[in-house]
């Protein structure tokens, strides 16, 4: 079985590699042409980002056409195929997936829906992976990734609400716009529908990671994690909301990651967050 996800999974290259996993690259769209959001470096991207403002890059999801020439090379290697990517809420992704898969090779394909993106995305890949490395059905799979969904929380702030306005992506954020764009909101990722939702909103960076960590230590209590610390091109907020979550939270495993920048154009520079998942959903896949 092969697992097939998209670029805001935010895996590392060394996990794809490892694993074998199949990513779709999701398109940025600058004014001089197109580039995939695997073949520009995080910091050469955001250079590009701020250099630009107040226009700002778009983006694309993979067409169908690519899904299609993906789902039929593994085809003809007779490999069942989970496809597996970022939340139907936030992209048109899954869209084209599905399409790209109606052709001749739909038997061999399931599509999942994570209702969620980056590091909460990348959990349910990583666990797809091992699982079919360990020979695990699709229902196994299918089941544990309900659960990683569900245990899962994708929260982050921003330094600016500037970047999610000017890109239309406000969404239910929409009521923090306009003249409180300094305001730090807390955002975290619905795990109903798959689409942001405010917490809360702080007047500092400092206030707003307190907020993340108080709100993550009320959600996991004394229950062992699994910490993705995310950020854009933002390392000495990353450090401090790690710091402040390794103060308050029962921590298995915690790294510090940068977020694709596929997603840094709707978020600009200045996102921070952390994607948490209940280590036991995972460990005894490794």
């Amino acid at each position: 079985m092969k697992i097939v996800t998209d670029s805001a999974a935010d895996l590392t290259p060394e996990e794809i590699e490892e694993l074998g996993i199949i990513v779709a690259p999701l398109q940025i769209e600058f004014p001089d042409g197109s580039v995939s959001s695997e073949e520009i470096s995080r910091d050469d991207f955001y250079s590009r980002l701020k250099s630009m403002w107040p226009h700002i890059p778009s983006t694309s999801q993979p067409s169908a056409g690519i899904f299609t020439e993906l789902y039929h090379k593994l085809a003809e290697m007779k490999e069942e195929i989970l496809s597996i990517h970022i939340s139907s809420g936030l992209s048109g992704t899954l869209q084209s997936a599905r399409l790209g898969a109606q052709e001749k090779v739909h038997h061999l394909v399931e599509h999942i829906d994570t209702l969620t993106l980056s590091g909460g995305q990348r959990f349910q890949v990583l666990a797809a992976a091992l699982a079919a490395r360990a020979g695990k059905s699709k229902e196994f799979i299918r089941e544990r990734l309900e659960h990683i969904r569900q245990g899962t929380e994708v929260v982050y702030t921003l330094e600016t609400l500037a970047y999610l306005a000017k890109g239309g992506r406000i969404g239910r954020v929409q009521a923090l716009a306009g003249a409180l764009l300094n305001i730090k909101p807390i955002i975290h990722v619905d795990r109903a529908d798959g689409k942001y939702t405010t917490l809360g909103k702080e007047r500092t960076l400092p206030k707003a990671l307190n907020s993340i960590a108080d709100y993550l230590a009320e959600r996991y209590g004394s229950t062992a994690v699994w910490v993705s610390v995310m950020h854009g091109q933002f390392n000495d907020q990353a450090e401090a909301l790690a710091n402040l979550l390794r103060q308050k939270l029962n921590i298995a495993r915690l790294e510090v990651l940068r977020i694709s920048p596929v997603l840094g154009v709707h978020t600009g520079p200045g996102i921070v967050g952390a994607a948490v998942v209940p280590v036991e959903l995972i460990a005894d896949l490794m």
